[in-house]
């Protein structure tokens, strides 16, 4: 007993509905697709299954009800009327073809007088009590339907009366009962049909969803085994899944993406931490070469100061390196809210005025056409940063000829170039000039930290702008810095 009583809670429905429950409450996706098809088909079943049988339940019965006005009309052609009394003659007799059809059908005919008596009849039912209610809609001339039961047989029965009118009066009636066992029988198959396959098509159907959800979701199982495989060390992992231009696909497409971006940002971090690296022991390693041969034997006052003015150098060079990395790392998320109005036209005319001695210095002209009135909302120093860095640079590699600076409006745009006659920039080494740290002289023998084009274009891209160069070998190099529409004032 305690092992039939340990078997009923095991597999009884309270136990199956816990299991329900819990895979209603499953975080796999699949399940939980797979028990929304089940959910879906269930309700759209019940659905589909209530209109057809209840569909089927009219049809039926009105094909009883249209049965039962026949019978009574053939019934009713047998008797006669005399002096507005029924008279049934042969009605009752077994010659009569038509009714002997409807008893053979089944069918309890009988006939009743004005005042519900029985007069006669043939059936199973004939000589029933007479129900009153079935005679109320009668006697208004009306025919009318009537459901019965019969508690001891089991049986419903679906009765229809029909009025024998003499004139104006109703001077009798004829009431023909039908059973519906036929109908609830079809009825009860159908039902049986409808649960039977409904159960079969549900299953299916949450199989179906199952394996479906499995293979639509196979590309989000290889983005999962991806990223966990995924470090900071190693982002070369791809997922290279095959689908369909659909949401998984796109999805595994842009996982890719995101990889192959990250993957090269950390190979520029690393790249950039090794430059600076590098850049900061230069000068490091040079102040410690100083001061070992300086402390190595006695010195005179003038080696002594030679000494200094190189560790001054290095000093300088090393602070110049350190803020250019505060500024890039400053740079890195500007603050818009600190943006004021700035005169881009007076702004680069004084900065082609601050320099032009020192290219006068080297023998080099330095022309300016500036456009008045170009103004923008902006950071003046973080500007002025940009157009020292362009015509410094555009000096210091120029050795005949000259600088010419221009700024002027172009489409709703400031544009701001600076054009120079030095030896220009070999076309496979002008796509990185703007990276942290790149020298186009790659023996790091000339002066500079390598970062100023790459603040340069991270300023101008903080507010909102585009730098590019064009160059040509030993024929010079033009930058050009454009500032869209949206960065202008008025």
């Amino acid at each position: 007993m305690q092992r039939e009583e340990a078997s009923r809670r095991r597999f009884g429905p309270r136990s199956l509905l816990r299991s329900l429950l819990r895979l209603a409450h499953t975080r796999s996706l699949r399940v939980r697709f797979g028990l929304g098809v089940v959910g879906l088909m269930v309700v759209a079943l019940a659905l589909f299954g209530a209109f057809v049988y209840l569909n089927v339940d009219k049809g039926l019965r009105s094909g009883v009800d249209d049965s039962l006005r026949l019978s009574a009309s053939q019934a009713a052609a047998t008797i006669d009327l005399d002096n507005g009394k029924l008279v049934l003659g042969d009605s009752l007799s077994g010659s009569n073809t038509a009714l002997g059809s409807l008893q053979a059908r089944g069918h309890t005919v009988r006939y009743l007088g004005p005042n519900g008596e029985i007069l006669g009849g043939f059936g199973s039912l004939w000589n029933s009590p007479v129900n009153s209610q079935s005679l109320a809609a009668a006697r208004t001339g009306r025919p009318a339907f009537f459901d019965l039961s019969d508690a001891a047989a089991d049986k419903d029965y679906r009765l229809y009366t029909l009025p024998v009118v003499s004139g104006q009066n109703v001077v009798g009636y004829v009431q023909v009962f039908q059973s519906l066992d036929s109908v609830e029988e079809t009825l009860a198959e159908l039902l049986a049909a409808l649960l039977a396959g409904g159960a079969l098509i549900t299953v299916a159907g949450g199989l179906g969803g199952y394996f479906l959800a499995g293979r639509a979701l196979a590309p989000i199982d290889a983005i999962t085994r991806t990223a966990r495989r995924i470090s900071a060390r190693d982002l070369s992992a791809r997922l290279n899944v095959r689908t369909s231009d659909d949401e998984v696909g796109r999805l595994a497409s842009t996982f890719d993406e995101m990889l192959a971006r990250l993957e090269s940002s950390f190979k520029r971090e690393r790249q950039f931490t090794a430059d600076a690296s590098h850049e900061l022991r230069t000068p490091l390693a040079a102040m410690e070469a100083i001061l070992s041969v300086v402390r190595s034997e006695p010195r005179t006052a003038a080696e002594y100061e030679e000494a200094l003015d190189d560790l001054a150098e290095e000093t300088a060079r090393l602070r110049a390196l350190a803020e250019d990395l505060l500024r890039l790392a400053r740079g890195a998320q500007p603050i818009s809210a600190e943006f004021a109005p700035v005169d881009i036209s007076m702004l680069v005319q004084d900065v082609a005025d601050a320099l032009r001695p020192l290219a006068e210095a080297k023998g080099l002209y330095l022309r300016s056409n500036v456009t008045q009135d170009l103004t923008l909302t902006g950071d003046s120093d973080s500007l002025i940063r940009v157009f020292l860095n362009l015509v410094d640079n555009a000096i210091k590699f120029t050795e005949q000829g000259g600088v010419t600076v221009r700024a002027y409006s172009d489409g709703g745009a400031a544009v701001v170039d600076v054009s120079d006659t030095g030896v220009g920039i070999p076309p496979e080494r002008l796509p990185s000039i703007f990276e942290r740290f790149y020298r186009v002289d790659s023996s790091r023998s000339t002066q500079g930290t390598g970062l100023g084009l790459a603040l340069a274009l991270q300023i101008v891209q903080n507010h909102g702008g585009t730098i590019s160069a064009r160059s040509s070998e030993g024929e010079g190099s033009t930058f050009i810095v454009r500032f869209g529409k949206k960065t202008l004032n008025g």
